[in-house]
């Protein structure tokens, strides 16, 4: 008997028992329904929810994988046991080493991030007797990519366990939530744990624990360097490829290009956010650019260090383009409406930037111009269609008179 009839014969021995949805779960992962329709009105397409998530999955492996040899990097630079990659394709850079440490450090986080997060999603859809609800296999990728490389696994499990069920679940599930879980998770650790989550040192593998040694790491952030007026060692190519300090996620912005056009090819990523939440970032750097050049802020000032930021530069430095991407553009927690696509993109870059720049303590704020404008979108929406209503309605107005 294969593989696929056993499934199929445990599938009908728990079908109608609490069990039914996780063993349903776990079949549909690896295989298509046994029966599917061949003719009449129904609606023939080869995706569904689970594979437009794996789809999403799919463009942000790349970033995974070029984070964990990051993390092995950016740890051996700190020590100083190796010398700079000398760019993108530099032999130090891509070595066995620096991805052995990164799968070591990373590896865990993936794990925490799906367990703790299906656990509780097949233990809701038991309770309630529905179908798991595959609304997490995006949000399970993207948590590891968004936090410290050396944050407590436990400090993870917690988070997400309160992001699942109070940020999903108590909403309805999956397509029900008014905030991105994602980033829920991430905002519950920086407002429960802010020395695991901010600060020069996080972002290094070893730079926590060696804090204060002889031998201690600095693993200072372009942004922790613009915050307080310091100069930057790292030049633009640098934080283009991403051989910098970061998130595991968000430093190779060539691979999140890459991934937004594989989104916005596979029709799965709203090119009108992506694209308007550039917009916005880049006229909020013009704006403070235009502060700094008019002689209107002292070079003393805490906020000249990012205010004076060339505006273009805010792109590939900091976690925008990421959050733009890979965040921004969840279609559940998004807005609907073409323009208010617009609308909710570009207030998300134009707040993005306005934090980054006004709170040096935490010289970042996409994840709290996007879960900001999750809660506005709704608003966002609502006011466009009833835009569309009132000139509807002048339109009938001027036939009929």
């Amino acid at each position: 008997m294969s593989l696929k009839s056993k499934l199929h014969t445990i599938k009908e021995k728990y079908r109608g028992t609490k069990m039914a949805p996780a063993f349903n779960a776990l079949h549909t992962f690896l295989y298509l329904p046994n029966e599917t329709t061949h003719n009449g009105t129904h609606i023939k397409a080869a995706d569904d929810l689970k594979r437009t998530m794996n789809t999403v999955i799919m463009a942000m492996v790349p970033c995974l994988i070029f984070g964990m040899f990051n993390a092995g990097y950016q740890h051996h630079l700190a020590l100083g046991t190796i010398e700079s990659a000398q760019g993108f394709l530099g032999a130090s850079f891509w070595t066995l080493d620096n991805l052995v440490i990164g799968m070591w450090k990373v590896l865990p986080l993936v794990v925490v991030s799906y367990g703790v997060g299906l656990a509780i999603e097949f233990l809701f859809a038991v309770i309630k007797g529905h179908e798991v609800e595959e609304g997490y296999l995006v949000t399970g990728m993207l948590v590891p990519l968004i936090v410290p490389i050396d944050l407590p696994l436990w400090m993870l499990a917690v988070a997400v366990a309160f992001g699942v069920v109070i940020g999903k679940e108590v909403f309805g599930g999956t397509g029900m939530n008014i905030l991105n879980p994602a980033l829920t998770i991430r905002a519950f650790l920086f407002f429960a744990y802010p020395t695991w989550m901010s600060g020069d040192k996080v972002w290094v593998h070893g730079a926590v624990e060696r804090a204060g040694t002889a031998d201690a790491i600095s693993g200072e952030t372009i942004l922790g360097s613009y915050a307080q007026n310091n100069s930057v060692v790292y030049d633009y190519w640098d934080m283009f490829w991403g051989i910098i300090p970061g998130s595991v996620g968000e430093t190779s912005k060539l691979l999140i290009i890459l991934g937004a056009l594989f989104l916005i090819f596979t029709k799965i990523g709203s090119w009108r956010i992506i694209f308007s939440t550039i917009i916005g970032a880049l006229v909020m750097g013009l704006i403070f650019n235009g502060v700094v050049d008019a002689g209107w802020i002292s070079s003393s000032s805490k906020f000249f260090g990012l205010m004076s930021v060339p505006f273009w530069q805010h792109l590939i430095i900091g976690s925008i383009l990421f959050g733009a991407v890979f965040m921004a553009t969840d279609p559940v927690t998004a807005a609907q409406t073409n323009k208010g696509k617009w609308i909710y993109g570009f207030l998300i870059g134009f707040i993005s930037i306005m934090i980054r720049v006004f709170n040096p303590a935490y010289p970042e704020g996409v994840f709290l111009a996007i879960l900001l404008m999750n809660v506005f979108a709704p608003t966002i929406d609502h006011y466009v269609v009833q835009g569309n209503v009132k000139k509807r309605m002048k339109r009938l107005k001027v036939k009929t008179a």
